[in-house]
């Protein structure tokens, strides 16, 4: 039975068994909304041109939750209304999408790609998409047609930046999905050809500083030049937070009396809300930085700023690598390379390294795994498994304390 088509009714369109199937609206000739087996909902708008071609355009998905993405019933209506009258006067939409589609480059992707989706991530997100983009999409892709980009493009990529970095050349083929899940989502293209490229084996890090390179670093700390950094290090060994989340982090969140930390989900990976107790070490630091910037604010006759790491050029500090480089050379905690036969010092652990430690240090104490999944702030327990290992010792003093206690009582001791 043909009716006018609701948001209700399109809620409660049942998807077929295989293929795809239409609910045309009784009102508006030829408009429907297309129900796919796997339930995807989208209104659609059958047409013929003046030449006598049957066409179907694709008016965009429809709105499944109030308030949510997509269109409703009444504005798509609307919309196929105007399409209508326009195909009326000789205009074919469907073609008029194909020609723009069709014009649009990986550049032109690259550009929408900025405008509208690096805005809803992190700093340190776009700041690495940004490279990877910079780096190996747009020299080799540029001027390539959206539409025309084949898997064996992005296979190609993938080989040629592997010859160099093959970390990084699973990072570019997944900067490359999400864009043309997006160009799909516009109406590029209808496929992703980054889907399926085999990546690069990788191996999960395990790198922990040693209680000798953490006497050095602390000692390397107290006479590092940036002292903004060298607290911000500080805070992550003692914290075990993320470094963008502790570089984001303001006075408002920091309740000192209660010596608790509750992050905002805008800076945390999971998104959420985190709480967590603060050590005495780190209340005492942050106790320390407070009394500093109140006497300087009060000495200028300004507010405190609302960051704990105020930027230059940005409201909080967004970066240490250079701090951290420093900070590592001078604790003798750096490996070398070989470069254009030149032996180069680096750095041989990375800042989120301090992270792996302070999760180290808790197991090797005997902490369960759920307590420190807590303190992390994970939220799926396979992602605390990879300290399991590190807590051999404890368990081994544990149950050679009770071979003590049990031989001690077979024998009456």
């Amino acid at each position: 039975m043909v009716e006018k088509l609701t948001d209700a009714i399109i809620k409660s369109l049942p998807a077929p068994p295989a293929g795809s199937k239409i609910a045309y609206d009784s009102d508006v000739k030829g408009f429907g909304c297309r129900v796919t087996a796997a339930g995807v909902k989208s209104f659609v708008l059958n047409y013929r041109t003046r030449s006598g071609r049957e066409r179907r355009f694709t008016i965009g998905p429809a709105q499944i939750v109030k308030g949510g993405p997509g269109w409703t019933a009444a504005a798509a209506r609307l919309e196929a209304d105007r399409l209508k009258k326009a195909i009326a006067t000789g205009t074919d939409p469907l073609e008029e999408l194909e020609a723009d589609r069709d014009a649009k480059t990986v550049a032109d992707l690259v550009k929408r790609f900025r405008e509208e989706h690096l805005p809803k991530n992190r700093p340190s997100t776009v700041v690495n998409y940004n490279v990877l983009i910079d780096r190996n999409i747009l020299p080799a892709m540029k001027h390539l047609k959206v539409a025309e980009v084949t898997y064996s493009d992005v296979d190609d990529l993938h080989r040629k930046v592997s010859k160099s970095a093959k970390y990084q050349a699973n990072r570019t083929v997944a900067v490359l999905s999400k864009m043309f899940s997006l160009a799909i989502k516009w109406q590029w293209r209808s496929d992703n050809p980054a889907k399926g490229i085999t990546r690069n084996p990788e191996e999960k890090r395990h790198r922990y500083l040693s209680p000798a390179e953490l006497a050095k670093l602390t000692a390397a700390l107290a006479v590092l030049d940036d002292r903004q950094a060298a607290d911000i290090i500080r805070l992550l060994l003692l914290t075990g937070a993320r470094s963008g989340e502790v570089m984001a982090m303001r006075w408002e969140d920091i309740d000192l009396a209660a010596g608790v930390w509750t992050k905002p989900g805008s800076t945390t990976k999971q998104k959420t809300l985190h709480r967590v107790p603060l050590s005495a070490p780190a209340h005492r630091l942050l106790s320390t930085i407070r009394g500093q910037v109140e006497a300087t604010a009060k000495t200028k006759g300004e507010e405190v700023a609302p960051y704990v790491f105020p930027g230059h050029g940005a409201p909080h500090r967004v970066e240490i690598k250079y701090a951290w480089a420093d900070a590592c050379l001078a604790a003798e905690i750096v490996t070398t390379k070989k470069e254009r036969g030149k032996t180069i010092v680096l750095p041989s652990a990375r800042i989120h390294d301090l992270r792996h430690t302070y999760a180290s240090v808790l197991a090797s104490a005997g902490l369960s795994l759920p307590i420190i999944g807590a303190l992390l702030g994970h939220s799926q327990p396979s992602t605390t498994a990879r300290y399991s290992h590190l807590m051999d010792d404890p368990l081994r003093e544990a149950t050679e304390r009770a071979g003590v206690i049990v031989m001690a009582r077979a024998t009456g001791q």
